[in-house]
């Protein structure tokens, strides 16, 4: 208890931890970028019964082989059966003839240029209007701007982490992982109202008493939920292979709940630290 006590009072040097990382995720995601799944760039994701045992890499060098200039990945290989992911314009029937002798195409979806160009577009949307409305909501709650500035940048924060994760892995924005973002401006609302709420709104107790009730609470949710996270991306990669989105979905809530801790619990709570002292 000492320890976390003389920890929340020191808050000043470690606010610098998460803003250092945040402005490292944009540097990430300005010279490194975002990989963008097939419904955003456009092109095919075809599932292919192998007929012959074949590793991901030489699967992908066969095709790559034909289809110079576009991007190709094997997502998965199990169970006698891949799903391959082309960028661009793709001929199924050349498709269907490269990988003669080695597999049939049982399904595929293609998604062209101008549906992906859409699908940026109500991405962006949704991302704004996500951030605008939780603004309002923040700040008719507290009615105080730099509390409700402060839960604001944690959020920011937060997602600009989990996108410079993404970029760091190579964890594809699709439209199942910026479902994962969305998920996450919420949650980190959630955890920082909770600390704002504890410390402002309540009387009992000091602010660093009442900060540590909030930590317990704040910390217990994000213990369960990168648990919960990582059981399931660990299920995926080991046990299902093919449903990779949902591997996908699962890192950028890990990295996203891990970004969230820092910038509720470092951030977030060192302002309120501030604010609390200026205002005596």
């Amino acid at each position: 208890m000492v320890k976390f006590e003389r920890f929340i009072e020191s808050y000043k040097p470690l606010i610098a931890i998460p803003v250092a990382i945040t402005l490292i995720s944009l540097l990430l995601i300005a010279f490194v970028g975002v990989n963008q799944g097939i419904e955003l760039k456009g092109g095919t994701e075809a599932v292919i019964n192998l007929d012959k045992s074949i590793s991901q890499g030489d699967l992908q060098s066969l095709i790559s082989a034909d289809f110079p200039g576009q991007q190709v990945t094997v997502k998965s290989v199990t169970n006698n059966q891949a799903t391959v992911a082309i960028t661009g314009d793709v001929d199924v029937v050349k498709l269907t003839s490269v990988l003669k002798g080695t597999g049939t195409i049982s399904s595929y979806k293609s998604v062209g240029p101008v549906l992906s160009a859409e699908s940026m577009t109500q991405i962006y949307y949704a991302l704004a209007f996500a951030f605008i409305f939780m603004s309002i909501t923040v700040f008719i709650i507290f009615r105080d701007v730099i509390p409700s500035l402060a839960v604001i940048f944690a959020a920011l924060s937060d997602i600009i982490i989990a996108v410079g994760g993404m970029s760091l892995f190579n964890i594809p924005l699709s439209i199942a992982s910026v479902g994962a973002l969305l998920m996450l401006i919420g949650y980190s609302v959630d955890t920082d109202i909770l600390l704002t709420t504890r410390i402002l709104k309540r009387t009992e107790g000091t602010v660093t008493e009442r900060a540590l009730e909030a930590m317990k609470t704040g910390l217990t949710m994000s213990a369960a939920a990168i648990g919960s996270m990582v059981a399931l991306y660990l299920v995926v990669m080991f046990l299902i292979p093919a449903a990779h989105t949902l591997a996908d979905i699962a890192a950028v809530l890990i990295v996203g709940l891990v970004a969230d801790v820092l910038a509720t619990w470092l951030m977030n709570l060192g302002i309120l630290r501030w604010y609390t002292e200026a205002r005596k």
